[in-house]
């Protein structure tokens, strides 16, 4: 693990003081230059129970992500520029629009989107979800299986919601499928929800495969790419899929804005999702007529920075998907390997180990709460990983023993070989030796005693 000694004399000559957050400057690259996109946040230094600062090892990816330099540079550009979209006469404010409508042509794009497809800017995938769950036909069907995360599992109507059980394999999946879409009742619309990538364990999901059983049966079907796309290429056309919805901030991208691309026709004849100003083509005293297109479901000032933000982040991903996908490769297999390697650690799957993976590994250590496995390797290690049901209950409770939580670490863009390498000692010294502080559990979580950092920093305004 890379450290550095606290020598500041403010610090050395004050051993009472607390320690805080330190930014150092920028290390030298740890890649060849232009072999990845770079990350914003590489100089963040972090302080250990240990009073030493040590690199912000980022293995919490899955939850979110930090920006590319690309994507914080495309959006200091428009920010300089920025108006407000369509409709204005003013510079910025077509400029801002011109860039906005790229934007679409963009995301559009990185999913392979067809001609006649539309691209709805959204918040993030909840709220894309949520909008198709808003433009179901009355009387449509939908089926998900219920290791879905709860933003697939959750918006639908409960009443034709048909849930399938947790599969434990991808033959499993497609059988479970098929028979319920083959039971079930015909001559009605179907939507069928379709996990990417697993956020709780990483396993990529038979997408192809569930969606061609889907269209044998005349239904429809959703991929939620939220975990899949940063990591690798998603294409509505060779899937067969007939909607993607993904986030910004799971693709280097946090700015606020997310996706659904996909079929117009029951986009077209829903409802507006937000009826306001944008949405309107007229309003009369005794009749409102709606915009057709995207438009439709963009009420309000949409967030134009957080689309060009998103639109930026595709092209970044598309341009380098070789080397972010080598990247991820090497160091998912030096964490598996090094996490299983740890004795009484489990790591975890839903559709068996052989199954391909995204960038993640979800692990139990026998005799300690996951919670406090992610308290150590963040206050004594300096890492970040998360711990609990991962807004998957459903799944976690099938997986997990105890409480049904466990630990998940999540790779990306500012992971490095030293991060993985750091880890699996932070979980083998655990396992060894145990917490080299004492923990007290508190209504915040674990807390470290006698812990001499001062975590907290000014406000950013």
């Amino acid at each position: 693990m890379s450290t550095a000694p606290l020598t500041s004399p403010s610090l050395s000559e004050q051993p009472g003081r607390r320690l805080s957050l330190v930014r150092r400057p920028a290390p030298a690259p740890r890649r060849a230059v232009g072999a990845l996109p770079l990350t914003v946040g590489a100089e963040l230094g972090v302080p250990t129970v240990h009073r030493t600062v040590v690199d912000f090892g980022n293995l919490d990816h899955a939850a979110t992500t930090p920006a590319l330099t690309a994507v914080a540079e495309a959006v200091s550009t428009v920010q300089r520029r920025y108006g407000s979209v369509h409709r204005g006469a003013g510079y910025t404010s077509r400029l801002t629009t011109d860039w906005f409508e790229q934007a679409r042509t963009e995301v559009g794009a990185f999913v392979g989107a067809r001609p006649d497809d539309e691209v709805v800017f959204t918040r993030n995938t909840t709220d894309s979800l949520r909008l198709l769950a808003h433009a179901l036909p009355q009387d449509a069907e939908v089926i998900v299986f219920e290791s879905a995360h709860h933003a697939a599992l959750l918006p639908w109507p409960a009443e034709a919601t048909l849930r399938l059980p947790v599969p434990t394999s991808a033959l499993d999946a497609q059988s479970l499928l098929e028979r319920a879409l083959r039971e079930g009742p015909a001559g009605k619309p179907r939507l069928v929800v379709v996990t990417g990538a697993c956020n709780v364990t990483g396993d990529i999901w038979p997408v192809a495969e569930l969606a061609a059983i889907a269209r044998r049966h005349g239904a429809r079907t959703v991929l939620d790419a939220a975990q899949l796309a940063p990591h690798r290429p998603v294409d509505i056309d060779a899937l067969g899929i007939d909607w993607v919805a993904l986030s910004g901030h799971k693709m280097y991208a946090p700015y606020g804005a997310g996706a659904l691309v996909g079929r117009s026709d029951w986009l077209e004849a829903a409802a507006p999702y937000l009826p306001a100003g944008g949405a309107t083509h007229t309003v009369s005293h005794r009749h409102t007529r709606w915009q057709q297109g995207p438009a439709r479901h963009e009420g309000g000032t949409p967030n134009a920075v957080g689309a060009i933000a998103l639109a930026s982040a595709c092209a970044s991903l598309s341009a380098h998907r070789d080397a972010v996908e080598a990247h991820e490769a090497e160091l998912l297999a030096a964490l598996r390997e090094g996490l299983a390697a740890v004795p009484g650690v489990r790591v975890h799957h839903v559709l068996g180990p052989a199954a391909d993976g995204v960038g993640v590994a979800t692990f139990t250590v026998e005799g300690y709460e996951p919670s406090l496995v992610s308290q150590v390797l963040a206050d004594e290690y300096g890492l970040a990983v998360r711990d609990g049901r991962f807004c998957a209950h459903l799944l976690c409770e099938t997986l997990f023993d105890g409480d049904g939580t466990a630990v998940r670490a999540s790779i990306g863009l500012a992971t490095t070989r030293e991060h993985v390498e750091r880890l699996v000692r932070g979980v083998r010294g655990l396992v060894e030796h145990g917490p080299s502080s004492a923990y007290e559990y508190t209504v915040d979580g674990w807390v470290a005693q006698d812990d001499p950092r001062d975590l907290s920093e000014p406000r950013p305004w």
